[in-house]
């Protein structure tokens, strides 16, 4: 392999990983005690794992692109941009952004049919019983593995790269300061910590497209990039490719990354319990449009990164600035994601090595603090709530959270340390993720679509699934190659068959095991029986606002003024329960107008990105000449623009009123006026989260007759 000279020292290195990983942290803390203080946020084990059910559609939309920018969203990207051309770029943004958008349909109906539940296993369990609970927490947990996996080993392969930062030593310390801000803020630190991540990530993917397409003393313009792109056709064409070209739609490589890409993706989304927490956590109003710009707004940061990244990379291996020059990047370099960085060091040289190892921590970060309350939630509330202590307080549950973060960040530290021993690259992995999970997304999705769906269908599918695209993968590498390892095992046919056999297959066998073993004709209502962790003594325990009030009262007859001031978690309880069920019944209709539309969007999208933009460039051959591929760089950077505004702007118009709040609190508080703020929260309780998220929990304690309980279920 051809060693790319060290652009960075390893003091900068641990600087970022360490060093920025703890600046985090300690924003985190703080300002999980500011919302605290002034948005009386406090965080129970409810509000570790959902932030009270009402998160707005701008942090939804920011976190969904945040969590859905992985290291590997930037790296593969721009990798298959290198090996296969510009369709790479398209096929991985539109291959992966249409999931998003069709897990909005799903989001609206777990709102619906399980507005209490936590994760979507609560849901499973519920429904089928223990035996399905145990086939889908394999699926579940082997979707956040995998998935961490990827983010720890192309995370660390770039720090390496960039600083000589030990690989495992970035392995075990890019998770620290996740794990300590996610345990002191939970889930609403994700959603903190996603939105400034975000604009982070858009602000380099901006510095880098106008320095590779306007600025760029060897490149400056999209006309010499096409030129130069040309050029490196002809010294080495692509194989499969339109005329060799690296400027085409038309790639046989390309076309069978994007079924891989799609199918694999399916899984990613659908399967990480991350996006459907994130669900669980928005208002009922931000779910349909959280989803949708977050899926429309994340296509152009893979599409336009490796647009930029992965054709400036080719456009400048011959430069006497790349990294192996006159060398081209190695196969394995490529698979290890190398090809952003060297081209950022070519382009930018230190200021790019810099932005590039900003970029990526970014990426890896937030994209792993999701993973970590997925799979703190699972193991809260799907093992230990329901298989240990049925009866957990809600300290206990939250202590439950705060140990899993923590061990499953170093557990996943360490399997990160043997695949890069064993030679495992993100790359392969990012492909293998398909047939290893694919085969439980549609059983999981019909769970919530289909009643007739049974017990022996939803457990039966996904196992002959998983086994038939694992045998199905194994025996075309046998069959093409004549053995079997990890680089014959990476080619693309067998890549392809696994995939496909694993998403296509329970189509197959759903049907046959449900009719063949009869109907379920399920009863939604049963789902109503998930309950929510009990908060109330936790909240009073952290409340405090009369027991402050009262304790600054220096005269009897301050405190006869007192007795009227309530609990602010008593104030949900004044509510009336006519009002209750008409805000109940509004939440509903939007709800059913929700998923309509929903539903609508996604065939459009489906149609738009998958088949009437490729396919007929993809049909024709087509090449892109310098006016076409010039403005297919400008509608990039416009979609970048709307994507700042979307995740960036916006998500702080929305929450205006609370950012104003706040700093308003803080300003009494500094200025010794502190009364100020008790006086407000007394008077205006409506605007404070625990009384929101406490109107929630009571708009949703269904009442339920005594013949719906989930023991029928359990016990069937």
């Amino acid at each position: 392999m051809v060693n790319i000279e060290v652009p960075l020292p390893q003091g900068a290195g641990y600087a970022v990983v360490v060093g920025l990983g703890f600046v985090f942290a300690f924003g985190m803390i703080l300002t999980t005690y500011v919302l605290k203080r002034y948005q009386k946020e406090i965080i129970t084990a409810e509000e570790f794992a959902t932030a009270g059910r009402t998160v707005k559609t701008g942090l939804i939309a920011a976190a969904v692109v945040s969590s859905w920018t992985w290291a590997a969203t930037l790296l593969q990207s721009t990798s298959m941009v290198y090996k296969v051309g510009i369709s790479g770029g398209y096929y991985y943004g539109a291959g992966a952004c249409f999931q998003i958008i069709a897990f909005a349909t799903l989001a609206i109906k777990a709102k619906q049919k399980a507005p209490n539940a936590h994760t979507f296993l609560e849901i499973i369990y519920a429904r089928y019983g223990k035996a399905a609970h145990g086939v889908y927490l394999f699926y579940a947990l082997a979707t956040n593995i995998l998935v961490t996996a990827m983010l720890l080993t192309g995370g660390s392969a770039v720090v390496s790269d960039l600083t000589g930062m030990n690989t495992i030593a970035a392995c075990f310390l890019l998770p620290v300061g996740v794990i300590i801000y996610t345990l002191f803020g939970g889930i609403k630190a994700t959603f903190l910590t996603d939105y400034l991540h975000t604009i982070v990530i858009v602000a380099i993917i901006m510095t880098f497209a106008f320095t590779v397409y306007a600025t760029s003393d060897e490149l400056g313009s999209p006309a010499k990039v096409y030129d130069l792109v040309r050029e490196a056709a002809l010294r080495h064409p692509i194989e499969g490719n339109a005329g060799g070209e690296y400027l085409t739609m038309r790639s046989r490589s390309g076309g069978i990354f994007f079924v891989i890409n799609l199918v694999g993706n399916f899984g990613t989304v659908f399967l990480d319990n991350g996006y459907w927490n994130k669900a669980i956590s928005a208002s009922p109003a931000a779910s349909l449009p959280g989803y949708v710009v977050g899926g429309v707004a994340w296509f152009a940061i893979p599409t336009l990164t490796s647009t930029v990244m992965g054709l400036a990379c080719l456009a400048l291996e011959t430069s006497p600035n790349f990294p192996t020059y006159p060398d081209r990047l190695s196969a394995d370099q490529v698979s290890a994601g190398l090809v952003l960085p060297s081209a950022a060091v070519t382009i930018l040289g230190t200021g790019g090595a810099v932005a590039a190892l900003l970029l990526i921590f970014m990426a890896v970060t937030s994209a792993m603090s999701a993973e970590l309350i997925s799979v703190s939630s699972i193991f809260t509330y799907d093992i230990y709530r329901t298989y240990v202590n049925p009866n957990a307080s809600g300290k206990k549950l939250i202590l439950s959270s705060h140990a899993t973060c923590v061990i499953f960040g170093f557990a996943m530290s360490g399997f990160s340390v043997g695949l890069y021993y064993a030679g495992i690259s993100m790359g392969y992995l990012y492909e293998l993720m398909g047939i290893i999970i694919s085969s439980a997304v549609l059983p999981a999705a019909l769970t919530l679509f289909w009643k007739q769906q049974n017990k022996v269908a939803v457990i039966v599918s996904p196992i002959l699934g998983t086994a038939l695209a694992i045998m199905g993968w194994l025996v075309c590498t046998k069959s093409l190659f004549n053995v079997v390892t990890v680089d014959t095992t990476f080619e693309d046919d067998p890549m392809l068959t696994g995939n496909v056999v694993a998403l296509l297959s329970p189509m197959v066998f759903i049907p046959i095991l449900t009719y063949v073993f009869k109907p379920q004709n399920f009863d939604w209502d049963r789902l109503k029986s998930i309950t929510r962790a009990g908060e109330t003594e936790e909240i009073l325990a952290n409340e405090g606002s009369v027991r402050e009030v009262e304790s600054d009262a220096e005269s009897n007859t301050d405190k006869e003024k007192l007795k009227g001031v309530k609990s602010v978690t008593s104030l949900a309880d004044d509510i009336p329960e006519k009002k209750l069920e008409a805000m109940r019944l509004e939440e509903e209709e939007k709800l059913r107008k929700a998923s309509k539309i929903a539903s609508c969007l996604s065939i459009f999208f489906a149609i738009s990105l998958l088949v009437l933009w490729p396919m007929p460039m993809y049909g024709s051959n087509y090449i892109f000449s310098k006016r076409f591929f010039t403005g297919w760089v400008v509608v990039l950077i416009i979609w970048i623009f709307l994507t700042a505004f979307a995740v960036c702007l916006y998500p702080l118009w929305e929450g205006r009123q609370g950012l104003y709040t706040t700093v308003r609190g803080i300003y009494w508080d500094l200025s010794g006026q502190s009364y100020k703020l008790r006086e407000w929260q007394e008077s205006h309780p409506e605007e404070l989260h625990v009384v929101q998220s406490q109107i929630s929990a009571r708009m949703h304690s269904q009442r339920r007759s005594a013949d719906v309980v989930i023991d029928d279920v359990i016990t069937e």
